[in-house]
């Protein structure tokens, strides 16, 4: 528009106002030339949604990617239904950090060590493609051995103290006991397990091998982890090439764990069955 009132001026000096008038009565004639030279609409809304696409999957190969958590293996520091990112960076990169381990590559990129007591996103050792979720407890050259439910990390105990109970579905109602575990770097964090011991209660000792992570579940009595060795249906040792990402924010969380919530006969309590103050929990 601005391009053609200075065209409507320029004529009215040159050829005095009735020349105006006759030019500018051609340029109204024919408004559809005026907006020939742009894009067509569809083909704009392509480019924004492929741009949005390469942006996302920058963002999720390189620095955040979304998981969410399907059993209770991790309880109660994160619960079934929970979603979360985990920071790619904080360890590097592999070829299991990009989708279908596209980029095919040994060893890591811009690698970091992980640190004992991380939330650890990897991939399952015996076939390296499921996503598996613990803690990491024991480091290269460590040996840990498990006895009446107590963690030996290189000889040495590591302090558990009461810390309440937990009660959830899959618990029956049942309160379990809690812990607050203490690991040698001083990072705290909660355990569950019943009083009465179980098959994983007295295992090992077990010899991490270099390049390798011992890896256990925060609850004892569910988790397949580290300690069971089995290569048929076991975690065993995890190597350092097939760490994922370190798991950092809940983003949100449903009970997806409760056979009463989300109900299709009472639509009006779904909202209820957001966990609203897990939303933003750091992963500790």
């Amino acid at each position: 528009m601005v391009r053609l009132c200075l065209h409507v001026g320029s004529k009215a000096a040159a050829f005095g106002v009735g020349a105006g008038r006759e030019e500018q009565g051609k340029h109204m004639s024919a408004p559809a030339e005026v907006g020939t030279t742009g894009q067509s609409p569809w083909r704009e809304t392509l480019k924004t949604i492929v741009y949005a696409l390469l942006i996302a999957l920058v963002v999720r190969v390189f620095f955040y990617q979304p998981f969410n958590i399907p059993s209770g293996s991790m309880k109660s520091t994160l619960l079934v239904g929970d979603y979360l990112f985990a920071s790619k960076m904080s360890y590097g990169y592999s070829r299991y950090s990009f989708p279908f381990g596209i980029v095919p590559f040994r060893g890591r990129l811009f690698g970091s060590e992980p640190k004992r007591g991380d939330v650890v996103i990897f991939k399952l050792p015996r076939d390296n493609s499921t996503d598996y979720i613990k803690r990491l407890i024991g480091l290269p050259g460590d040996e840990v051995a498990v006895r009446g439910g107590i963690i030996y990390l290189n000889g040495q105990a590591l302090p558990q103290t009461p810390a309440g109970t937990y009660v959830g579905p899959e618990e029956g109602g049942r309160a379990k006991p809690r812990y607050e575990e203490t690991l040698p770097n001083g990072v705290k964090h909660y355990v569950l397990h019943w009083q009465r011991e179980s098959d994983l209660d007295n295992v090992g000792p077990f010899k991490v091998p270099a390049g390798h992570y011992f890896m256990m579940g925060d609850n004892r009595d569910d988790s397949i982890d580290s300690r069971v060795q089995s290569q048929h249906f076991g975690v065993g040792f995890v190597p350092y090439e097939n760490l994922v990402g370190r798991a950092e924010i809940v983003f949100f969380s449903v009970a997806i764990d409760d056979p009463r919530a989300f109900r299709l006969t009472s639509p009006w309590t779904w909202p209820f069955d957001i966990r609203w103050s897990r939303i933003f929990n750091l992963v500790r």
